[in-house]
């Protein structure tokens, strides 16, 4: 999607040649005396058109307006939320036959998180998933142009991270959405190759023989009841001197889950394509990381492979070794997402990152706690947790902190192992950030669980690209930041916050 920002009065926009025209009246717009303003003020008077969030009203070759479709929207406040809700409502108008270029014009002063919700909104009603179908018909739309009443620096940046951003959260749902058969690890490597090209980035890939060289013996297990072989990808942005310690992602890449052995149930398994989310995340945030070029180093690792129930797949009650040295009793093979991260969160050591930031579809349980609203977050550092959360709320890509007590480790005791790889199924969102907490160290650490928000069941079924924007914005964040800011390595923090449980599983559960 081509987006452009321009400086556009309602008298302006009215002349804007174009498909559709896209009027945004907040319930605090000043309608004035132009053909727009005259046009909306004389519908409100007459009861035909609302200004409360996502109301709208269809015109067609309206007298002095140059668009030939003209659809007023209602934003009720005005705020980023009603801007990104009420233009979420407009996806039929923008997908419409015939439409390819689309002005949306807002009525009223939009600041710097108002212009990037409404691209946001845009890029996300406009998406359509192709690459698996044989009569699928890409929408028409080939530019939008977003007017505001007037540009300054701060809005034109605003716009510019925006359009990058929802480049990285395209990237994350297309691979995200694809079948596990048309996102294989070996695809998923190949993307990230072809994204490192970029300037300033590069890529390297370990293969099984690596990866056991490396002695990630958690992850090869996971992957062992494959025919699929695994693939360790290893994403570099040096955006600034290499003498400056890097921030690392990790996102979790298994491909398709069935559970192994520990075998998941049929109804809604197909959305296990999904359990890569993490993985489609790190691909897209480098995306947006080629256009933006930020002054910050970043290191993305995924580790990806399948988790299948072969002849020669790992079964419960065994235990391997980790790259770390602890050794593990894998209870439950549907626990396999802590597995593969725990050898790539000690790899990652081995960059001194000022902040190892780890994304998964992990648990049903924090789908369960949280929904599909916001993400959990879990941190041993107050600094990188506000920061996250801070960035999350700027992008309306929100997410929650959890709680991280020494004592909800107490479940994952083994008799035969350092450690189990489940601790039943009370905090079970919980007790698996604390399983990974076992693998950091002292390096500034926060967990993402996206189980509940990087995809949607239902009829609306589909990747969402999250978390992507709060990450791209975090980055950003940091990048602004001055060096002395950045998060200071410091103790866990013992929260009173409880989780939401429940002895309920869904299909989203993939740990």
């Amino acid at each position: 999607m081509n987006f452009e920002l321009k400086a556009l009065t309602a008298a302006a926009a009215a002349r804007e040649k174009c498909d559709l025209l896209l009027v945004l009246v907040s319930e605090h717009a000043a309608l004035g005396s132009d053909a727009l303003g005259a046009m909306a003020a004389h519908a409100v008077k007459q009861g035909d058109f609302a200004l409360s969030c996502g109301k709208q009203l269809a015109l067609y070759q309206v007298p002095a307006i140059a668009a030939r479709r003209v659809v007023l929207l209602g934003v009720g406040a005005g705020t980023a939320k009603d801007v990104r809700n009420a233009l979420a409502s407009c996806a039929s108008a923008l997908k419409s036959e015939g439409v390819t270029k689309a002005v949306v014009s807002l009525t009223f002063e939009a600041n710097a998180q108002i212009v990037a919700a409404a691209v946001q909104a845009v890029a996300d009603v406009t998406y359509l998933y192709t690459h698996t179908k044989s009569q699928a018909k890409p929408i028409g739309l080939a530019k939008v142009v977003l007017g505001v009443p007037s540009k300054n620096a701060a809005v034109a940046s605003a716009f510019e991270t925006a359009v990058a951003q929802q480049e990285g959260v395209s990237v994350a749902r297309e691979w995200a959405n694809r079948p596990a058969n048309h996102s294989t690890p070996t695809m998923l490597a190949n993307a990230a190759k072809s994204i490192a090209k970029a300037a300033r980035m590069s890529c390297k890939i370990h293969g099984p023989a690596e990866v056991a060289k490396l002695g990630m013996g958690a992850f090869m297990a996971v992957a062992q009841g494959s025919r699929e072989p695994l693939r360790f990808i290893e994403l570099h942005y040096n955006g600034t001197a290499k003498t400056e310690a890097p921030i690392v992602l990790v996102g979790k890449g298994i491909t398709f889950d069935t559970g192994g052995i520990s075998l998941k149930p049929a109804a809604e398994m197909d959305e296990m394509k999904y359990d890569m989310g993490g993985a489609a995340s790190v691909l897209g945030v480098f995306q947006s990381l080629a256009k933006l070029q930020p002054a910050i180093n970043v290191v993305g690792l995924i580790p990806a492979c399948e988790n299948m129930p072969d002849g020669a797949a790992v079964k419960p009650g065994d235990v391997v070794t980790s790259m770390s040295g602890q050794t593990i009793e894998i209870l439950n093979t549907d626990a396999e997402g802590r597995l593969v991260l725990c050898d790539v969160l000690h790899y990652a050591a081995r960059f001194k990152p000022t902040a190892l930031v780890d994304m998964a579809t992990l648990t049903g349980a924090c789908v369960i706690a949280l929904g599909g609203l916001r993400s959990g977050l879990f941190s041993t550092n107050d600094e990188l947790a506000a920061a996250l959360q801070s960035a999350g709320d700027a992008a309306l890509d929100p997410c929650w902190r959890m709680p991280l007590d020494d004592e909800y480790a107490d479940g994952l005791k083994s008799n035969f192992a350092d450690m189990g790889n489940v601790a039943g199924r009370a905090a079970g969102a919980v007790t698996a950030a604390k399983f990974l907490q076992k693998f950091v160290g002292n390096i500034p650490w926060a967990h993402l669980d996206i189980a509940g928000t990087a995809w949607k069941s239902g009829a609306a079924k589909g990747a969402t690209g999250r978390p992507v924007g709060l990450l791209v914005q975090y980055l950003l964040n940091q990048a602004q930041a001055p060096r002395a800011a950045q998060p200071a390595k410091t103790a866990a923090r013992k929260s009173a916050v409880k989780p939401a449980t429940s002895r309920r599983t869904t299909a989203k559960a993939s740990a």
